[in-house]
């Protein structure tokens, strides 16, 4: 009898690959805020909020954003499959990952365009 053990095939290259390019994401768009800050002499509320009224400003936090999620989506189902050997309980934490990731990124959306900016 063949008992199938179940295991996260294709992964590797790829995952390794997209974790790189949402960490070089998260770099620049962190670079940004940097020199944002030191071209501006520093952050406060006043140019917070005129930051934000640019529509690519908005866009370039979500992508940051987006590419934190499925950066923090491969680590966290990484950690799962070493650590958490039993399929149903792996699959469970894998499930409910991606339900407060997914619900993150509609509350970032929500944050950014929401009704009144």
């Amino acid at each position: 009898m063949v008992t199938r053990v179940i295991v996260g095939a294709h992964y590797g290259w790829k995952d390794w690959l997209a974790q790189r390019a949402t960490a070089v994401i998260m770099a620049l768009y962190t670079l940004l805020l940097l020199g944002i800050a030191l071209y501006g002499g520093g952050i406060d509320y006043a140019s917070w909020t005129a930051l934000f009224a640019h529509p690519a400003f908005r866009i370039a936090t979500l992508l940051f954003g987006l590419a934190l999620f499925w950066h923090a989506w491969i680590g966290m189902r990484d950690i799962w499959m070493d650590y958490i050997k039993p399929a149903g309980l792996r699959v469970v934490l894998e499930v409910l990952t991606v339900i407060v990731l997914v619900g993150y990124a509609a509350w970032l959306v929500e944050v950014l365009w929401r009704p009144g900016q």
